[in-house]
């Protein structure tokens, strides 16, 4: 196949790749409800299940990203795939919470191999101006693997119970591995208007990375973006659950479409007009991010007010605000390619990740399943109750978990006062890179 072909090709693998990757993150808050009550697990335990991969993934994620950017890309992913598919399957047969824990611990180092590698192929097959918009095919994979997830998770949870929905999640990963392995490596660098190839900056990556103020704002950005994002992958089931009285494949279904399906206009609008915007001023794509999130926020608010059973109202709504949210995705990941130079690009996606899931994702589900669990025990206090139990606490859960999800638009308001301030910063450190690009091509070619 020809190099267009090729990077399509790559393309649609990744995707499917993503869409797996998500698919089985995403498992533990489309079934977590029967988890929760079979082990009598408190939501700030559920919490921690629904993270558990993100404590190591960053970790992992370090190493991996710096082995991309040196050895071959495709068999990182390989083995990466096998590896969480695998854990993924074996949660299905675990007994008890920490069993479960452990091997969600599994997930995240084949997960970790996902990220920092496929951006990095994506970045050497596709220039500047067309990179936001692949990465949006690419991240199309996110809000298609959770309506996977939701929908399959639930409907097999409901009829084969949680364990099968974990048994069936892990399957689809051999057939990925395959594929894999016909993905042509691209040559680093080969679509920049200035061919470097694999040169770097002198000196530490890491400190060269994060001596781009753009790239410590992205870093802060990821962090609190996630933190809304696994939050509301982790108790959106659970809360349509309690508040609005729908069984798991209901909740599951009505999950997949707010959560999941209209994700993906957002990730391609992000990824189209952001580019778009790039073109216009260098600038534009962060702006776009900013706006969006900034519309986000009185949708999620007004969402979380509606009254239980009500749920088309708090689906129209909280969908609005998740389909703003995801203009994030493309708009960021391209604009890290594009302040970092090509052989560097696979370690600066894995320290934005090494602050973005410990910091963000990890933190999101646990902190606002504690915050549950308080408003929880104040609503059962309220009522009268004085005995603390799983039993008496579990009518209040709805309530409890309800006030907790305010904390969500809140941290949105951050979010973007943080991706303003990176707005501001990068028109200076893309012309950086984009000058030793140019400087380091002449040298090359004097050699």
């Amino acid at each position: 196949m020809n190099n267009k072909q090729a990077a399509y090709y790559a393309l649609g693998v990744l995707f499917l790749i993503n869409a797996l990757n998500f698919f089985d993150r995403q498992i533990i808050g489309a079934v977590g409800e029967p988890i929760r009550k079979e082990f009598g697990l408190s939501d700030s335990a559920l919490g921690a299940l629904n993270t558990a991969f993100t404590l190591i993934y960053a970790f992992v994620g370090l190493p991996l990203g710096k082995l991309a950017d040196k050895y071959s890309r495709k068999k990182i992913l390989a083995v990466g795939v096998f590896f969480w598919s695998l854990m993924t399957a074996a949660s299905g047969v675990a007994q008890n919470f920490w069993q479960i824990f452990a091997l969600r611990l599994g997930v995240g180092v084949g997960e970790a191999s996902c990220a920092p590698a496929a951006a990095s192929v994506i970045g050497d097959y596709f220039s500047a101006e067309k990179r936001a918009k692949a990465l949006s095919v690419f991240m199309l994979g996110l809000p298609v693997g959770l309506a996977l997830s939701f929908a399959v998770s639930g409907a097999v949870a409901k009829n084969y119970g949680w364990r099968t929905a974990f048994l069936v999640a892990g399957l689809p990963g051999l057939l990925c591995v395959l594929a894999v392995l016909f993905i042509k490596e691209p040559v680093r660098g080969a679509v920049e208007k200035v061919d470097v190839g694999t040169r770097t900056r002198a000196g530490s990556a890491f400190k060269l990375i994060l001596s781009s103020p753009t790239m410590v704002w992205l870093i802060l950005s990821g962090a609190l973006h996630n933190f809304n994002m696994y939050a509301l992958g982790g108790f959106i089931t659970p809360y349509l659950m309690r508040h609005h009285n729908l069984d798991i494949a209901q909740a599951n279904y009505v999950a997949m479409i707010v959560y999941g399906l209209l994700g993906a206009p957002g990730l391609l609008l992000g990824g189209l007009i952001g580019d778009w915007a790039k073109r216009r001023r260098p600038d534009g794509g962060l702006l776009i991010a900013t706006l969006a999130i900034l519309l986000s926020i009185p949708f999620f608010f007004f969402s979380i007010g509606i009254a239980g059973g009500e749920y088309i109202a708090f689906s129209a709504l909280i969908g609005t605000s998740c389909a703003l949210m995801y203009f994030y995705y493309a708009i960021v990941y391209s604009t890290i390619s594009d302040v970092t130079e090509p052989a560097m690009r696979g370690t600066a996606m894995a320290i934005y990740f090494l602050a973005m899931y410990p910091l963000g994702a990890s933190l999101g589900p646990y902190i606002v399943g504690l915050i549950s669990d308080y408003f929880t025990q104040q609503a059962a206090i309220a009522a009268g109750v004085t005995e603390f139990t799983a039993k008496t606490l579990e009518p209040f859960r709805g309530a409890g978990l309800r006030s907790a999800m305010y904390l969500v638009p809140v941290l949105s308001t951050a979010l973007m006062l943080v991706l303003f301030a990176a707005s501001r910063t990068v028109k200076k450190d893309v012309e950086k890179i984009q000058n030793w690009m140019r400087e380091n091509s002449k040298t090359e070619k004097q050699i």
